[in-house]
């Protein structure tokens, strides 16, 4: 595989900067099986290098990725910082604030306004760079983000941050955002069956120039454990039919939902990261599309948020 390949399925801009529309996601990077988990088991470091470095070999130039993204012994910031510093010039990395471990790995309140301009500047430090490209302002529920994105939108004005998105958001706060601030991109759980209810608010990203950028696409209801291995016979038959795997169907018919959809796998195996960037040159037929799409919407309300 040449970094051709990854071409194939084209390139969206983030504000500014141009990304393929396969990226690579660092969840994973930092530990063998479950992520954000405390008492994870820490990855070799030399493998979590080679797939980083291979990942922008074949012309992966999105890394999405969070100062919360560790284990014992691991960083993926730390890990993205030491493969790839000093940083090829259109690589964009992608950051993610809100939420908050503490050294032992659990889970601490997310952050308040004032407390932001600290995750950010940790984010800083641990990829070694004095700007973040892209920083995602990540929230649980639905109350007001204002007080908390346009406290972002400050440090974006102070030279800090870049660009501004969101994650794991509703409707309404893309539209409080954007009183305030540019978006560039919106991060949310989707796939084949998996909340199909943001159907419409993906197709209202793409009208308004706004990237949607899914999560867990291929591992689903496993969500950080990952992929669960129960894929239907409809998506095995797609599969079987392109010489496929059932991951790269889905990463597929992601990427087909329209081309301001961006796609962040994440793996620390470098076998699966070169299926995964091959999966941009998959192209599903009009009638794969019709039967993927009623298996998705057989699952209209039974997504979790």
């Amino acid at each position: 595989m040449t970094s051709q390949t990854i071409t194939a399925a084209g390139t969206w801009k983030l504000g500014d900067r141009t990304v393929n529309r396969i990226g690579f996601g660092a969840m994973r990077l930092a530990q063998n099986g479950e992520a954000l988990v405390s008492g994870a088991v820490p990855r070799d470091r030399g493998q979590a290098v080679e797939v980083l470095r291979r990942a922008v070999d074949l012309g992966v130039n999105h890394i999405d990725t969070a100062a919360f993204y560790f284990s014992p012994l691991r960083s993926a910031n730390e890990l993205i910082n030491r493969a790839l510093a000093p940083y090829p010039e259109d690589l964009v990395i992608a950051t993610k604030v809100g939420p908050g471990r503490d050294p032992s790995g659990e889970w601490l309140p997310h952050a308040r306004p004032g407390q932001l301009r600290g995750q950010v500047e940790e984010n800083l430090r641990q990829l070694g760079r004095d700007h973040l490209d892209v920083v995602n302002l990540r929230i649980v529920g639905s109350d007001s983000i204002a007080e908390r994105f346009g406290a972002l939108a400050e440090l974006r004005q102070a030279g800090l941050v870049r660009h501004l998105g969101l994650s794991n958001v509703r409707p309404h706060h893309l539209d409080e955002a954007l009183a305030i601030a540019p978006v560039v991109c919106v991060q949310n759980m989707y796939g084949i069956g998996v909340q199909p209810e943001q159907d419409a608010f993906l197709r209202t990203c793409g009208e308004r120039g706004v990237a949607f950028v899914p999560f867990y696409s291929i591992a689903g209801t496993g969500r950080q454990a990952g992929a669960v291995g129960d894929d239907s016979a409809e998506v095995l038959e797609v599969a079987r039919a392109h010489g496929a795997s059932a991951a790269q169907v889905r990463l597929a018919w992601t990427l087909q939902r329209g081309p301001h959809v961006l796609a962040i796998p994440g793996t620390g195996d470098p076998e699966h990261l070169a299926a995964n960037v091959a999966a941009g040159a998959l192209r599903l037929t009009t009638a794969e599309l019709a039967v993927l799409d009623s298996l998705h919407t057989l699952h209209r309300g039974s997504g979790a948020s």
